[in-house]
């Protein structure tokens, strides 16, 4: 496997700065031993006015075939000869694209010590591989790498060139070339693209595969016209990682509208952080909100109902006047996620018997929910179908009965004053709608008319004079039988 990139320089800033960002001096001929073969990394020409770096992976087949296996392309008991005579030490795979991270590590990270200026600033690229498998032909590589701003040139490799009716085969020679980009840039949009043109992993794709996703396409993932393709075919169409990271790629397009952190908002992925100089993020006024509401209303007992992946829990556990705590969810892997952030398996006897997690819908009525002195639904209703909303507010008004049910859902009105929310979309993909204030009041009013509570509203978030808050509150709390009296009166 080959891959060379090169780059232009003048005397104020020679071309041969590359060693520095790629951390590997020119005058040397370095190689790096891998699991499956051993790197090379050499350049070709090194001079103030063109410098080029090549990576040449040399593959141990044997190696592969016995860390494979069995398991997967480079190790299948079945195809005992096509472990060891295959396409693997001729071009570019996931093996280069590991082989590029495990040797140009910090030059993936943007890390230059001795020129730091120059690892931040576009530099002249020329990218080169050439054999690249392209299972998609050379449609899908100018699909993939021209939203990212390349000039684009690609070849189809013949089969035979003495039997040119034999078509093409699915090898390709591509070169990429480009002014605007950083070399860190580059490396990994390489470390991703390259197995997803070749649409195979040849190694274990395990659950951290999803990390190094999100890490190496971050800035550029999101917003690709592509995301889903890419994502399934970098992590071997394994269905419950590809959803996992769409998820956390819909999270980042969510942080962006909320104009916060993916770690600030309500269901992220990651710990939660503040800094005194940004502005409390909606998620953080949400939950302030709500303990604000359980806190006036003395609520002891109190049920999280959608509590995702426990942040509301989190902060309930935090006051000791809320002594028992039980968090309800409809998704299983939400409520695992839940109860290792809160630490459940190491939390103290005292701790433990505050808190419940378990499994449930809110379109049924479920014994255990009541009994509650007051209930939480934070940006669940806007999540469900509107032909269910009248089950889940006979099961969680009718039936478990809290003496108060604070629920939150997103303003649409709102959605005007969010610069990187298109119009017409709503805040996340999985809302089935979004209220304005008048609709929410409406669903508030007759629910509360019609199980015996009685229900105020409150802003969440800067209270816009002319479209409202971003987030709206309503409490309800049941009626006292001299409200009742006066209410029939």
């Amino acid at each position: 496997m080959f891959l060379t990139i090169t780059t232009t320089g003048t005397p104020e800033r020679p071309a041969t700065d590359l060693g520095f960002l790629l951390h590997k001096h020119p005058d040397n001929a370095q190689a790096f031993s891998t699991s499956f073969g051993t790197a090379h990394v050499l350049y070709p020409e090194a001079e103030e006015q063109r410098c080029t770096a090549a990576l040449l992976l040399e593959i141990d087949a044997v190696a592969l075939v016995r860390r494979g296996k069995g398991k997967g392309r480079g190790g299948a008991p079945d195809a005992a000869l096509a472990q060891y005579v295959n396409d693997r030490p001729y071009a570019a795979s996931s093996l280069l694209a590991v082989a590029l991270g495990n040797v140009f590590s910090s030059a993936m990270r943007g890390v230059c010590r001795t020129h730091p200026e120059r690892a931040a600033e576009p530099l002249p690229l020329r990218v080169e591989v050439p054999a690249l498998p392209a299972r998609g032909g050379p449609d899908l590589v100018r699909r993939l790498f021209e939203p990212l701003g390349w000039t684009v040139t690609v070849q189809s490799v013949p089969l035979d060139t003495a039997f040119p009716e034999w078509g093409d085969s699915r090898y390709v020679r591509l070169e990429l070339e480009s002014a605007t980009r950083t070399l860190a840039e580059a490396l990994r949009h390489l470390y991703v693209l390259l197995p997803v043109l070749d649409d195979a992993k040849h190694y274990w794709v395990s659950p951290d595969e999803v990390d190094k996703l999100m890490g190496a396409g971050e800035g550029w993932l999101p917003a690709h016209p592509e995301q889903k393709l890419i994502t399934s075919r970098y992590l071997s169409r394994r269905w419950s990682l590809t959803r996992e990271a769409m998820e956390r790629l819909e999270l980042i397009r969510l942080a962006e509208s909320d104009d916060s952190e993916v770690e600030e908002i309500d269901n992220a992925v990651g710990a939660e952080t503040e800094q005194e100089d940004r502005p409390t993020p909606l998620a953080v006024r949400r939950r302030e909100a709500i303990l604000a509401a359980l806190r006036e209303n003395a609520a002891a007992r109190v049920l999280d109902l959608g509590c995702g992946e426990g942040h509301l829990v989190r902060e309930l556990l935090k006051e000791p006047r809320f002594t028992e705590i039980v968090g309800v969810d409809v998704s299983v892997r939400a409520l695992t996620i839940a109860s290792r952030r809160l630490r459940l398996d190491r939390m103290g006897e005292r701790q433990a018997a505050r808190v419940a997690l378990f499994q449930g819908s809110l379109a049924y009525t479920d014994k255990r929910l009541r009994g509650y002195d007051a209930a939480v639904l934070s940006e669940v209703i806007e999540h469900v179908d509107p032909p269910r909303l009248p089950a889940l507010a006979y099961a969680v008004f009718g039936s478990a009965r809290p003496r108060t049910v604070v629920v939150t859902t997103p303003n649409v009105e709102y959605n005007v004053r969010w610069e990187s929310l298109p119009a017409g979309r709503v805040r996340h993909r999985d809302h089935r709608f979004e209220w304005t204030r008048a609709e929410f009041r409406a669903w508030a009013d007759e629910v509360a008319e019609r199980h015996g509570y009685a229900v105020e509203f409150r802003p969440v978030g800067p209270d816009d004079p002319e479209v409202g808050p971003p987030t709206q509150m309503a409490v309800f709390t049941t009626r006292t039988e001299t409200e009742k009296e006066a209410k029939a009166a």
